[in-house]
């Protein structure tokens, strides 16, 4: 009795009940997205039940160690997950087979199919977490030389899975690779003196070329080795009803069925607006539609709680290396959200980014599962943690 309540008082309930709701919202949209002929006889609410009972048992695993020992694990982590995206990139097609242009998959017969990267992202922010307080361990001074050669470090760690992702292509998992990266610079304690002229050459850079890609295209094609028909997404994004046969189909869609919802929806089941897979990437355009404003503003509320969840455990603990591990979690799932509902209502354009929790998708649910672990696992060994009086 006395450790079943120990488990009790040490377990995050809370964080427990947030990933029960999101369960309920994916179960309704995905119930929704597969009523469209395309699926057939599929049941996807099914296997998305059945990988939350893996996503939660993912939880339960992660709860056998403690912030320390991940702390340890994480070069092997790391190695394990670059072990995988080599041999994806190795692995023939009757093992690894591309689809929709990208090789990103290993196939397991009747359990569907395995992304590495997904797995990745956790193994990055584990290690990445670590290098960081281990550098600021050993570099109890800062200097200009010990912040460059810090961010030298993380960039380098970052640079290996994100050559085997944009390899496979997958350009959305990469994105994501350089938010988690991203995110964690800025909280690693490098100057402004380092981070502010680097990331505004890189947004000049960007800016620049997003100009010429608009502008002047032909210089492009040029004096690089990209062509111009390789610019289609952002062509489509900007002015989607000049492509509608072609890029342009899942946006024009995805903001009819959005703007048709309008405040309080069409109910449920009674979509009318046709989008090819919208069980996946275009789940959001689903909630749009059947319960509007007011459903997409819970759906939205649902990840502002958890960020909010995140954050908190980030300033309740004393220990850095757990506070960088939150502020990877929280640039990963945020840049997530971000890109996926932006995608959907034109904000930005459209690349193959799930909505955490909510899309169908064993390899990316398991994925944000292991993170969110990682959180729990914190939580429950909370000696490092300084709580109010409510919550002890």
């Amino acid at each position: 009795m006395e450790t079943r309540q120990k488990f009790a008082d040490k377990f995050d309930w809370g964080l427990a009940f947030l990933l029960f709701l999101f369960f309920i919202a994916s179960s309704i949209a995905i119930s929704s997205a597969q009523t469209s002929g395309q699926y057939g006889e599929i049941n996807f609410v099914f296997k998305q039940a059945f990988w939350y009972v893996v996503g939660f048992c993912i939880i339960g695993f992660a709860l056998l160690f403690d912030p320390e020992q991940y702390k340890r694990l994480a070069w092997y982590a790391y190695g394990f997950g670059m072990l995988l995206l080599i041999l994806l990139f190795l692995a023939p097609e009757s093992i690894a087979p591309e689809k929709n242009g990208a090789k990103s998959w290993f196939e397991l017969g009747p359990l569907g199919a395995l992304q590495p990267s997904e797995f990745m992202k956790t193994f990055l922010i584990l290690t990445l977490g670590r290098v960081i307080s281990i550098h600021h361990e050993v570099n109890i001074r800062k200097t200009l030389q010990t912040d460059f050669q810090l961010l030298l470090k993380i960039g380098g760690i970052t640079f290996l899975p994100l050559a085997f992702i944009m390899l496979q292509p997958d350009l959305g998992t990469g994105l994501v690779i350089i938010a988690i990266m991203t995110g964690m610079i800025l909280v690693s304690g490098i100057t402004w003196k380092i981070i502010v002229p680097i990331y505004s050459g890189i947004a000049l850079l960007g800016g620049t070329i997003l100009s010429l890609v608009i502008w002047a295209p032909e210089f492009l094609e040029k004096y690089t080795p990209v062509k111009q028909y390789q610019f289609g997404r952002i062509y489509s994004w900007l002015d989607p009803y000049n492509y509608k046969e072609l890029e342009g189909y899942h946006l024009i869609n995805s903001l009819k069925a959005i703007g048709s919802g309008q405040i309080f929806g069409k109910g449920f089941q009674d979509r009318e607006v046709y989008i090819p897979e919208n069980h996946t990437d275009f789940v959001f355009s689903v909630i749009g539609e059947e319960y509007g404003f007011i459903g997409a503003s819970v759906v939205i509320s649902l990840f502002f709680l958890l960020i909010y969840h995140l954050t908190k455990t980030s300033l309740d603990t004393k220990e850095p290396f757990n506070a960088y591990i939150c502020a990877g979690v929280i640039s990963m799932i945020t840049f997530h959200v971000f890109q996926n509902i932006g995608m959907t209502i034109q904000l930005l354009p459209i690349t193959g980014i799930p909505l955490p929790f909510i899309s169908y998708g064993g390899s990316s649910l398991m994925g944000n599962m292991l993170a969110i672990g990682l959180i729990f696992s914190m939580r429950f060994y909370h000696k490092n943690y300084m709580f109010s009086s409510d919550e002890s």
